[in-house]
């Protein structure tokens, strides 16, 4: 029995909702956090790479401004100065696009170490430039001494590799952090799939317990009510639409067997109402005629008038006992087991019962048209038991010498069996409820082969008709559903 849920499905459906919307929330924001972190980290690594860059420029270009400007001096060109001052401001603007894309206080200070460095070359450098002695011009001509260059930019070249191990080490600790984090991302992309199994296991658990579990009781319960069972109570239980769907079927049950109690007690007294009548009739009649043999016995003085009461006496008790079993056998609930058979085997058997019968009374049978490859499924013997009460009912009206027709034929999905005599018709309209007999002239008859043959066929789902041509005669028509399959059972 599930545990009842109050809350409805609406909110249900809301939460779960809720859970997805959450699992893409966190799913989105370990991709954003990791796209930004890479951003940062491309980000980073271009502005540092440039400050290198730039830097190496920087250097390179006060080298060539060195050589430069020291040939334009030993030639003593006049333009010597103004190169110079070019290189100077050239540099600068390198110098200035480094303090741009620096971002923390130790790269200005080492930009700011650098920058001072080549401040003091370039005043030595101009100095050099400007002393007119032999000596300075001897000096002039040791620059393009490698050893002497690089004592020369020493304290340039001190503040250069400071800031290039700062770009470096910067770079490194980058270089760790990707690390890293490349190392937890298997992690962090683990977090959304847990994440979405333990929703998943949240939804499918809740949704179970309360809709699909207790949708299935219901479910359950209804073709236990469908079926009759009026007094079964299903499960009150699970979301709120489903406890009130439970609970309206139950009060529905109720209602309808309670209005099933009340329709069967009144069908049942219809049905006495009804069958009272006809045991009436059918015991009053027989018992009035015991009774006037009865009488008669005590004055009769001849053996033979005796005997011929006695006879009527015994006949009329046999033809009771015959309407009591047959009016017994109606009443009996029918339980057809049913199984592909042929008609026309069906219809032979019911003829092979009364050939005696039928050769006594010179009545000529006539079998057309004829389909032996017809098929229905039914119950051979009680449709044989119907068949035979029809069949019956025709050969006792007919006169020595007619003629009786059957018949079966098979077409548009329908099989038919086909009975007509020549006896002038039955002079009543038959009806599927009805038991009173109606006027007959046989002597051995129970008057319930119609009522039988109408009940067969009900059971089966079969169309009894009876086509009455006054004067003339009565054809019996059984309509049957064709079966599927063209392989009949074999039919003693």
């Amino acid at each position: 029995m599930p545990v009842p849920v109050s809350r409805s499905l609406k909110r249900l459906l809301l939460t779960h909702e809720i859970a997805f919307i959450v699992l893409v929330v966190i799913t989105g924001g370990v991709g954003g956090v990791w796209a930004w972190q890479w951003q940062q980290w491309s980000a980073a690594t271009i502005r540092l790479n440039y400050l290198s860059h730039t830097a190496l420029e920087i250097r390179s270009q006060l080298f060539r401004q060195i050589q430069d400007v020291s040939v334009a001096g030993l030639r003593e060109d006049p333009h010597a100065r103004d190169l110079n001052s070019r290189y100077a401001r050239d540099t600068q603007e390198l110098f200035n696009e480094l303090r741009r894309k620096s971002s923390y206080r130790a790269e200005d200070y080492a930009v700011q170490a650098m920058q001072t460095a080549f401040s003091l070359l370039q005043a030595n450098l101009r100095d050099t430039l400007e002393d007119p002695f032999a000596l300075n011009r001897l000096v002039r001509a040791k620059i393009f001494d490698p050893a002497f260059e690089q004592r020369f930019v020493a304290d340039f070249e001190r503040a250069f590799v400071s800031f290039q191990g700062l770009v470096d080490q910067q770079l490194d600790a980058q270089e760790r952090e990707i690390k890293r984090w490349t190392e937890l991302a298997p992690y962090g992309l683990a977090v959304p799939i847990l994440v979405g199994f333990a929703l998943l296991a949240f939804s499918r658990r809740s949704l179970t317990r309360g809709f699909v579990v207790p949708m299935q009781g219901v479910i359950a319960g209804t073709r236990e009510v469908s079926g009759g069972n009026l007094r079964h109570t299903l499960p009150e239980a699970g979301v709120a639409e489903v406890r009130e769907l439970a609970r309206g079927i139950n009060h529905m049950a109720h209602e309808l067997e309670a209005s099933r109690d009340a329709i069967v007690a009144a069908e049942r007294q219809a049905a006495l109402g009804a069958l009272v009548p006809v045991v009436a009739h059918n015991i009053r009649n027989p018992l009035a005629s015991i009774r006037a043999n009865a009488q008669l016995l005590d004055g009769s003085e001849r053996a033979s008038e005796r005997a011929e009461m006695r006879d009527d006496i015994i006949e009329t008790v046999d033809r009771l006992g015959r309407w009591v079993s047959a009016l017994v056998s109606y009443l009996h609930p029918l339980q057809p087991q049913r199984r592909r058979i042929a008609a026309s085997a069906v219809m032979d058997s019911a003829l092979r019962l009364l050939e005696p019968r039928i050769a006594a009374s010179d009545i000529a049978l006539v079998r057309a048209p004829w389909d032996t490859q017809a098929l229905i499924d039914a119950d051979p013997d009680l449709l044989e038991q119907a068949l035979y009460g029809l069949l019956n009912n025709a050969v006792e009206a007919s006169s020595a010498g007619g003629r009786l027709e059957v018949g079966v034929t098979a077409a548009e999905a329908r099989v038919r069996l086909r009975i007509r005599d020549e006896a002038g018709g039955i002079p009543f309209e038959p009806e599927p409820s009805g038991l009173m007999p109606g006027p007959s002239t046989k002597r051995f008859g129970t008057g319930l082969g119609i009522p039988i043959a109408f009940k067969i066929c009900a059971t089966h789902g079969f169309r009894l008709e009876f086509r009455v041509d006054p004067g003339r005669g009565t054809e019996v028509v059984i309509t049957a559903a064709a079966s599927e399959e063209h392989e009949a059972s074999d039919v003693e």
